[in-house]
């Protein structure tokens, strides 16, 4: 079984789609015929589904869709940033221009039209519940992609039944390790792609003194970037060489889920044609592995 699995990650989710862009490009074929299980967190859910919709997404047009509808996304109000304290009291941002977005690239297709394995992550507060979606669920791509890139603090939680669903980056920002189990040991390659690693130091001086409030912020990317190392660290033990992790610092872009600015989309863009041109092996070798 050949499987993907992709990070959480926000606006850096052009980072992947960049990296699978060059994939396809030198494969020739799309991304759906690749893999037979394709796992996204986040920002990576979004991916997974407009890759395995049917007539899927080429990923390179994927890619054009965060530098052009980004911005709109993670765009707060003068409104909203006052009454929501800049997400110190309410979400940051309405989440109207993210499902806008879903609906007009995913429309109503529903997760068991999806043309190749697919795995969504959610978290379902209400029950204390860790959730995953599968092309077995009857649950349409936009709501299985809007509920688990709901970011705590980001963007409210969705409504989705009778359950309330946020972020599945709480307990699987990269849902690799969910892609591993549901395939049962039957792997023919695990392709993990990251959405660029935190290089922001948080030193003692400035957080021996910090409380919830100043807290409430940096943990969520703390949780997000320590989470995605473990499960990084475990796969490398239970998988030898068909296991391909790429992953790259953010040495110019910022690490914010969601700086959309024209300056940090355009870093974003290079810190992928970086790890591309610095892993053009292992990708050549991916390829090779996947056709």
């Amino acid at each position: 079984m050949n499987i993907l699995a992709i990070d959480g990650g926000g606006i850096r989710g052009l980072i992947p789609a960049l990296v699978l862009a060059e994939i396809e490009q030198r494969t020739g074929r799309p991304i759906s015929s690749l893999f037979d299980l394709v796992a996204g967190t986040s920002t990576g859910a979004i991916i997974a589904c407009a890759l395995t919709r049917p007539n899927p997404m080429p990923a390179d047009r994927l890619a054009a869709i965060y530098e052009e509808e980004g911005p709109q996304i993670f765009d707060a109000s003068l409104v909203k940033t006052i009454t929501s304290l800049g997400g110190v009291i309410d979400e940051r941002y309405d989440d109207r221009e993210l499902v806008k977005s879903l609906r007009g690239h995913l429309g109503d297709t529903r997760l068991g039209e999806a043309v190749t394995g697919i795995l969504v992550t959610a978290y379902d507060v209400e029950a204390r519940q860790a959730l995953v979606l599968r092309r077995g669920d009857d649950v349409s791509m936009v709501d299985a992609a809007h509920a688990s890139s709901a970011a705590p603090t980001y963007f409210e939680p969705v409504r989705l039944g009778t359950r309330t669903l946020i972020d599945g980056g709480v307990f699987a920002i990269n849902p690799a390790i969910l892609a591993f189990a549901e395939a049962k040991g039957r792997i023919d390659v695990l392709a993990s792609l990251g959405t660029g690693e935190h290089t922001r130091r948080l030193p003692y001086a400035k957080v021996s003194d910090w409380g919830q409030l100043e807290w409430a912020r940096p943990i969520i990317d703390v949780v997000f970037d320590g989470s995605a190392d473990v499960v990084d660290s475990v796969l490398e033990g239970l998988i030898d060489d068909s296991y391909i992790r790429l992953q790259t610092p953010l040495d110019e872009a910022s690490d914010d889920l969601d700086d959309a600015s024209p300056e940090n989309l355009a870093a974003l863009r290079r810190e992928a044609e970086q790890l591309i041109a610095e892993r053009s092996d292992d990708i050549d070798r991916l390829c090779a592995l996947v056709t």
